[in-house]
């Protein structure tokens, strides 16, 4: 059984590891290993800094397969500047997305709607750059008007409910 009486500070004089420099609330290493490191560069599990890589990267600059991040390269990821397969963020390339601005994309801009009840799961991109575009594309679909969708046009007078 511990002595209560013991100082906190091992015999050495180092800090407890509560307070180590890779701890939370403690000072960031400048190199950081391991399953949740905590460093300016950090590499693991989910490595925490400003440049993170591994499985659940939370930094600046993020790299891995679910990351968070203001720049992110990840399978699945959310951040500001992102590139992967399934992203959510303000400027983004990949496969499937959601945000304001597809970088690559014409328009910059696309909109997805998923057509549930055929269980196809093909994207139906009615988003168009102009309101006479929309206007004409709701004609085909049996509605009437058009709505903005940010900088694009659809067809209908109200957005669609999945």
């Amino acid at each position: 059984m511990p002595d209560p009486a013991a100082p906190e500070n091992p015999p050495s004089g180092g800090a407890p590891p509560s307070s180590g420099p890779s701890a939370c609330g403690g000072r960031p290493k400048i190199v950081a290993i391991g399953i949740a490191p905590l460093g300016i560069i950090s590499i693991g599990i989910v490595p925490m800094g400003v440049i993170s890589i591994g499985v659940v990267p939370m930094g600046v600059l993020s790299l891995g397969a679910v990351a968070m991040g203001v720049i992110n390269a990840s399978v699945v990821g959310m951040g500001i500047l992102i590139a992967g397969v399934n992203v959510m963020g303000v400027w983004w390339v990949g496969m499937e997305g959601m945000g304001p601005y597809r970088l690559g994309s014409p328009s910059g801009q696309v909109h997805h709607h998923h057509n549930h009840s055929s269980g196809q799961g093909q994207p139906n991109l009615y988003a168009y750059p102009s309101r006479e575009e929309a206007l004409r594309k709701a004609k085909e679909l049996g509605c009437e008007g058009a709505h903005a969708m940010g900088s694009l046009w659809m067809p209908c007078e109200q957005h669609p409910t999945p």
